[in-house]
């Protein structure tokens, strides 16, 4: 059956069906085909944890000593020190020393990035 369909949406678009693209939604299709989706992937892989998803979602609480989350999370430090060091790298998190205390809090993307996620972790 061939016609077109309109999409509801922010920016209406236009597609003939079945297998047939305008040429500017060719070239269109072909650029998303080719972006750099890397990064994009990387953080996938560092939430796909649930272990470090539940540190996005304490740290969304407050800031927490590495000393608490090793007892919340009943991870040995190393094992935990690994976690953090992923959601680190990801921009996710980051920490500063207060005396003899390792704190970790969010950053802003980490905020965002969990109030993302909140109604599906929540």
């Amino acid at each position: 059956m061939a016609g077109t369909i309109t999409t509801d949406g922010p920016e209406k678009k236009e597609c003939i069906i079945p297998y047939e693209l305008s040429p500017d939604m060719d070239i269109k299709v072909k650029n998303a085909m080719h972006e750099n989706v890397s990064t994009a992937a990387s953080l996938f892989k560092v939430l796909a944890d649930p272990v470090r998803l539940r540190i996005l979602k304490v740290l969304e609480v407050c800031d927490l000593c590495v000393c608490v989350l090793v007892e919340i999370t009943d991870y040995k430090y190393p094992a935990l020190s690994y976690h953090l060091k992923l959601l680190k790298d990801a921009g996710l998190v980051e920490s500063k020393r207060e005396g003899s205390f390792q704190t970790y809090y969010l950053t802003e993307f980490g905020y965002r990035t969990a109030e993302s996620f909140g109604s599906m972790i929540g």
